[in-house]
């Protein structure tokens, strides 16, 4: 029994020994012949080297045209960028109010883009309460992100802390759109000043420039915003500081100032004398537009000067013949030249803690604002498809004759590009339109003359809280003055109902942040 077992045990050893042979013999064989290229890699390897999931973000922002883009636009960027975005387009008209709607209910999606300064000061004390996510600290991660401006990034802080991505603009992109054509006609010569420019408004009414023997033209269009349109911006020109300015030492607001009585002054005048539309604090930007670009108004002041391609646009399709060209240096009464300057960007993205829910998903969030930020990336959202939206030519964008198709397809995105062409790296514009050519030679004057913002970086408790409410006051009682409605007495009536009702202590709060 014992031998028989043995001898089962030696068998069973032996085949052993062979397979093991056989298996050498095999591995031999396969060497002696093998395929130079490596071996698949194992499962394990796989894993580690397969695409990642692409990220997911929700993107809440104004819409500037009249349509929801298509997405044309979308599509290339996920690609780019390998996320799935969903974008939230609402029109910009109607904004503020579903912001602050989607704000009270907790619906902000992950990327929050405001509407301009005046929607970022509403929104500072919800900043300061926590409720978006602070960034700061991050931005070195991101290599493209670190390049943004450090002087505008300080515009955006609020306590000392960065919470906000920037979409870059010019400092100083406003001035006047006028009729060259009509001014060639009547022997004018760019305004020079205050004065000149009365003159062409009174000129451009009154002598017949489009020569139809009517008398159906106006000198100056404006529309129902003191800030984007022509007030501010003639407010500069007679030495009205931007927002508020030093007296005696101490920030005063710039309604206080002898400037802003001017500008009253020269808007009531001109209004009276029939020079410009008077209905302007009723008439929307719209249709500020459409009486431009109808060919019954000489000037459009305010905005921007880069304005003159879209305004060109259209206007020709009126007055094939029209010639429009740009200006913006226009001296006060005291004879210096003065333009007023945003703080280096017209809007803000924020990320509210509700929708994004930790450092891990807004380290993604923030890496797509990296890619965003890469010429690549920037040239899709901001011109287009190559060959399609725009060409390159002399290393510059010349956007498509397609003007419609861009305005449909690329406008809605190009609205949200962070940085500028020097942090980001796109294309900038090759222009072949006069007058534009001469806007953007102005843009570097505007900001030698240019008038910042004393309280830009500045902050103000009661001003976050009652500063869209009390500035209602003001500019009620402005336009009511330029009407003719109230007198100086009544004007200065209304600043002491702004200083009674919080004014005084906005004042008090920002010279303290001052020093």
């Amino acid at each position: 029994m014992k031998k028989k077992s043995f001898s089962m045990l030696l068998t069973v050893l032996l085949a052993f020994s062979l397979v093991l042979s056989a298996c050498g013999g095999g591995e031999k064989s396969k060497e002696a012949t093998a395929d130079p290229t490596p071996a698949p890699s194992n499962s394990n390897e796989e894993v580690s080297t397969a695409p990642e999931e692409p990220t997911e973000i929700t993107i809440m922002l104004p819409l500037n045209t009249s349509e929801t883009p298509p997405d044309t636009i979308k599509k290339e960027v996920e690609k780019l960028t390998n996320t799935k975005l969903t974008y939230q387009f609402f029109p910009a008209d109607t904004y503020e109010e579903k912001l602050n709607t989607s704000f009270a209910t907790g619906s902000l999606p992950q990327v929050t883009y405001l509407k301009n300064s005046t929607t970022f000061v509403q929104m500072k004390e919800a900043i300061k309460d926590g409720q978006f996510w602070e960034i700061g600290p991050l931005l070195s991660e991101f290599p493209n992100l670190n390049k943004l401006k450090p002087e505008i990034l300080n515009n955006t802080k609020v306590d000392g802390k960065l919470y906000s991505l920037y979409i870059g603009r010019p400092l100083a992109r406003q001035g006047m759109i006028y009729r060259k054509d009509w001014a060639d006609k009547l022997g004018l010569s760019a305004p020079a000043n205050v004065d000149e420019l009365f003159e062409m408004a009174k000129a451009f009414t009154e002598q017949d420039p489009d020569g139809n023997g009517q008398k159906d033209t106006i000198g100056i269009v404006d529309r129902n915003e003191l800030v984007y349109g022509a007030f501010k911006t003639v407010s500069a020109w007679f030495g009205t500081p931007n927002y508020w300015g030093t007296k005696d030492g101490k920030l005063e607001p710039e309604f206080t100032f002898e400037g802003y009585y001017d500008t009253m002054d020269f808007f009531k005048k001109v209004r009276e004398s029939g020079y410009m539309n008077q209905d302007f604090a009723a008439t929307s930007k719209t249709d500020a537009v459409k009486m431009f670009t109808s060919g019954k108004a000489g000037m459009y002041i305010g905005g921007s000067m880069q304005d003159i391609d879209s305004l060109h646009k259209d206007l020709i399709k009126n007055v094939p013949e029209a010639v429009l060209d740009t200006h913006s240096m226009v001296a006060g009464p005291d004879g210096n030249f003065a333009q007023w300057m945003i703080p280096g960007y017209n809007n803000i993205v924020l990320f509210p803690k509700s929708a994004v829910k930790d450092e891990a998903e807004l380290r993604k969030i923030l890496a797509f604002f990296d890619k965003m930020m890469t010429p690549e990336v920037a040239n899709v959202m901001y011109w287009g498809i190559e060959g399609v939206h725009y060409t390159v030519v002399d290393g510059k964008a010349k956007p498509s004759s397609e003007k419609e198709l861009i305005e449909r397809e690329v406008k809605g995105y190009k609205d949200s590009v962070i940085g500028e062409a020097e942090t980001n790296g796109m294309y900038e514009s090759y222009n072949e339109l006069p007058g534009r050519i001469h806007a953007e030679e102005l843009l570097l004057e505007n900001v030698k003359v240019g008038v910042a913002d004393p309280t830009a970086a500045l902050d103000s408790v009661t001003y976050m809280e009652k500063g869209v409410e009390l500035q209602q006051i003001i500019t009620d009682a402005t336009y009511q003055y330029m009407y003719g409605q109230i007198d100086k007495a009544g004007f200065e009536k209304a600043v002491s109902d702004w200083k009674s009702r919080g004014g005084d202590k906005i004042i008090e709060e920002f010279n303290a942040a001052a020093k």
